[in-house]
């Protein structure tokens, strides 16, 4: 019997999503072993909601488990966990299989399957499309990109986390897939939030104006998802604007190594930008219609939209 027949999990990084994605597992019958997070309280929470341990030292998560999640923030993150000396999880790695699922540069990814492999283990990008609540219920949409027999030891675990899931191609292929996902899905949150704005400072019926833009062109997943909140400046975090921001960027990167030019997404990145230097990036991405509604202000936005008021302008 292989161990990956009944594997040992470790979370590492138990965010928003990171937490969910330990909960759901443990709800289908896999053994959550291991959580760490640089927030101790945060590991804390998750450890006694799945009966994991908290591990306070990345060199003490690999021995544990058999296959360890990394949902982190950004590319320092990445490079910091897998770190080529001292604290690491590269540490006791061997016939491990990391499973990373945070949306970073695909550059780092590759990197971290080269550590990864030189360690004696195995790694995967598997990038994640989906909410909060999708995390939590199984029914995000993965792209993922590495080892094709990395994948294969991990597939009954990722068909848990999934409603559905494609395998892209190697290392850093994923990556680029998703930063053009959340590319396309932020110029559409942006663009959005033009179109609600204008509809407010030409005295339209907004309920009206997003029901003509479900029925034509108009249409999209986001207008679904965001646009009574950017109507009634509900701004509670699914994705945040600090990630779209991010995002934005690793996509614009890409472009630039490409050599194009993307003028609606370098815009719509600029927008996500302006909410977090406004100290709003802790907003859902539907904050950024507080900076398109010419009743809102920058001011206004930082104490009404944090403070969820709920009401229409």
């Amino acid at each position: 019997m292989s161990a990956f027949d009944d594997p040992r999990i470790a979370v590492v990084g138990v965010g928003r999503m990171g937490a969910n994605i330990a909960l759901r597992l443990r709800d289908t019958g896999y053994r959550v072993v291991g959580v760490y997070d640089v927030r101790e309280a945060a590991a804390a929470e998750v450890a006694r909601n799945t009966g994991a341990r908290v591990v306070t030292r990345l060199a003490e998560v690999s021995p544990l488990a058999d296959i360890v999640i990394t949902v982190v923030s950004d590319d320092d993150a990445m490079e910091r966990i897998f770190a080529q000396s001292g604290d690491s999880l590269l540490a006791g790695a061997g016939d491990r299989v990391f499973v990373n699922c945070a949306t970073i540069s695909p550059s780092v990814h590759v990197e971290v399957e080269r550590r990864a492999t030189a360690a004696g283990a195995g790694a995967i990008e598997a990038c994640m499309a989906g909410s909060i609540s999708q995390a939590r219920n199984g029914a995000l949409y993965l792209m993922i990109g590495g080892q094709r027999s990395a994948f294969e030891l991990v597939l009954p675990m990722l068909e848990r986390m999934s409603e559905s899931l494609r395998y892209v191609g190697p290392a850093g292929s994923a990556a680029k897939v998703k930063a053009l996902v959340n590319m396309v899905m932020n110029a559409n949150t942006a663009a959005l939030a033009e179109g609600l704005g204008l509809g407010d400072a030409l005295g339209l019926d907004l309920d009206l104006l997003r029901e003509t833009f479900a029925q034509t062109g108009a249409d999209s997943r986001v207008l679904a998802t965001d646009g009574l909140d950017m109507q009634r400046r509900e701004h509670d975090v699914y994705f945040s604007a600090a990630h779209a921001a991010k995002d934005s960027h690793i996509a614009l990167a890409l472009a630039r190594e490409a050599g194009l030019s993307l003028p609606v997404a370098e815009a719509s990145a600029a927008q996500f930008d302006l909410l977090v230097a406004l100290g709003l990036g802790e907003l859902d991405k539907s904050g950024v219609a507080e900076l398109t509604f010419p009743s809102r202000r920058p001011a206004e936005a930082a104490a009404g939209a944090k403070q969820g008021t709920g009401s229409a302008p």
